[in-house]
């Protein structure tokens, strides 16, 4: 599987830009697979506009390798994208671990009917520069490449704008998730594809749940040998966007109708300080993001997407005070909720 295998329109609209959420994992209260909210789910997404679906990343819970529900994770998600919509999403599914694992999890998502794989690189903590191009270039081989920066406070670890700049001169890269929240390596990822010259066929998108709305708006001008270049993120690869996901498609489209505008009325400030607000809940911040996927499913659960909030983990749940922000930003923020567009079509993902 080559970019150049991507169907076009399916390319097009990843290079245009879009939403694409990492998809939760809907579980019974057996912890056992939820394949019919699993279904409501892809659908959900894919009705309300996304670009594509990002499956089996940390959204989706890492442990679905250790129960073996990697493949029927997978593979609902893709049937869902073939047959619910008369479009072609991009699937994106994640690959993690080390190379050996993370070509065999390529290759069972190229099996799938998948277009691109999310390469995490949490876990290599003391592989040199070269032993992650490496890396990159042998699971490049199987599949095309979405690069992910994961901040350290998670598991990822620090890559410099020498590991970008070479990651991107992979012709196998598609695009790069840009998730260190942080503005100074959020810089040296786009440094390092200008740098590269490598800004027209590799599409960055956020994963900085801390500045979603700042990263869609912000024109990144890097200064290079034969003059500056212009880069900019076009959408977000997001477990933030795996809830009020039709307005995020909503908020997307207005940025993108803006057509480079260069006055930011101090509103979309607004908005991105409360999209953050809303994330801080959703993320469960205040307890370093241990109640993340629980906070998600707290969302999904209260507009009936899925039945509870279990995780294959049961200590993993709701941090402490985590509850009230989340109704805290429930009432702060409720033009940003898609509560409706789901009302109005639950049955009918369920069904």
């Amino acid at each position: 599987m080559q970019i150049a295998d991507i169907p076009s329109k399916t390319l097009a609209a990843f290079r245009r830009g879009g939403v694409i959420p990492a998809h939760p994992l809907a579980l019974t209260a057996d912890r056992v697979l939820d394949e019919r909210r699993q279904r409501a789910l892809s659908r959900y997404y894919l009705d309300a506009g996304a670009t594509g679906l990002a499956v089996a990343v940390h959204t989706t819970q890492f442990a679905i390798r250790r129960v073996g529900l990697l493949e029927p994770v997978l593979r609902l998600a893709r049937e869902e994208a073939a047959s619910w919509v008369d479009r072609t999403p991009l699937m994106v599914a994640g690959a993690v671990g080390p190379t050996a694992q993370a070509v065999k999890e390529a290759e069972l998502a190229r099996g799938l009917g998948y277009h691109a794989v999310l390469l995490s690189l949490a876990g290599h903590d003391g592989a040199s520069v070269d032993d992650l191009i490496a890396h990159a270039k042998a699971v490049g081989a199987v599949m095309p490449l979405i690069g992910f920066y994961l901040q350290p406070a998670v598991g990822g670890r620090v890559l410099g704008r020498e590991f970008w700049r070479r990651f991107a001169e992979l012709d196998c890269v598609l695009g790069i998730k840009i998730a260190p929240f942080n503005r100074y390596r959020t810089l040296d990822v786009v440094r390092g594809v200008a740098e590269a010259r490598a800004e027209d066929r590799i599409t960055l998108y956020t994963g900085n749940d801390d500045h979603i709305v700042l990263d869609l708006l912000t024109p990144f001008v890097v200064d290079r040998p034969g003059g500056a270049a212009t880069l900019r993120i076009v959408g977000g690869l997001l477990g933030h966007w795996a809830v009020w996901t039709r307005t995020a498609v909503e908020l997307v489209d207005q940025i993108r109708a803006r057509d480079g505008a260069s006055a930011v009325d101090v509103a979309w400030l607004s908005r991105d300080a409360a999209t953050t607000d809303a994330n801080a809940a959703f993320f469960d911040v205040a307890n370093d993001f241990a109640g993340c996927i629980a906070g998600l499913h707290t969302v999904l659960c209260r507009q009936g997407l899925l039945e509870g909030t279990w995780c294959l983990d049961p200590d993993e749940t709701l941090g402490p005070g985590q509850a009230a922000e989340i109704e805290r930003v429930y009432a702060a923020y409720p033009e940003h909720n898609d509560d409706a567009f789901v009302a109005a079509n639950l049955a009918r993902w369920l069904g």
